[in-house]
């Protein structure tokens, strides 16, 4: 009986090591800008993802990229390619790292860092005088909203 607590110990503890978020400021780029594991823990959900892209308080990606899947949302950008067979073309880790920061895919992207916290330049209070603050900002996606939008885009295959 006392192994199938030690049994069980283990394996909730192996869980919550898992379940931790990597933090923005922990997060592993390889050299071309991927991110070869979860920065949540857990595996995306799909269906969530979408409403992450569509979500003007969240991602929004739809603002910017066209994507078919989510015909139903207004407005689809042409600023960024189309999403459409996004699938067929980037693995997970590459759509993880892209998100996440694209500038270190892309050096010159204008798409946001969505898990980014600190380095930014910023504008001081042009009302006070005052200079900006240099504390970290939060980030525009949570490490697990970033899981979602991934398991998402991975939907997305050509016909």
């Amino acid at each position: 009986m006392k192994l199938t607590g030690i049994s069980a110990a283990v394996v909730f503890c192996a869980t919550a090591a898992i379940a931790n978020p990597v933090t923005p400021g922990d997060v592993q780029f390889d050299e071309y800008g991927a991110i070869q594991t979860s920065l949540s823990g857990t595996m995306g959900d799909a269906a969530s993802g979408a409403k992450i892209m569509t979500s003007r308080a969240k991602g929004n990606c739809v603002a910017c990229h066209a994507v078919t899947a989510l015909k139903d949302a207004p407005f689809h950008g042409e600023v960024g390619p189309t999403l459409d067979g996004i699938a067929d073309y980037r693995t997970a880790e590459e759509l993880r790292g892209i998100i996440a920061n694209a500038k270190m895919t892309f050096e010159g992207s204008i798409m946001p860092a969505f898990y980014k916290t600190s380095g930014f330049i910023r504008a001081g209070d042009g009302y006070t005088g005052k200079g900006a603050k240099e504390e970290d900002l939060t980030p525009i996606l949570t490490a697990q909203e970033i899981e979602d939008v991934v398991a998402f885009l991975m939907t997305l295959k050509g016909s």
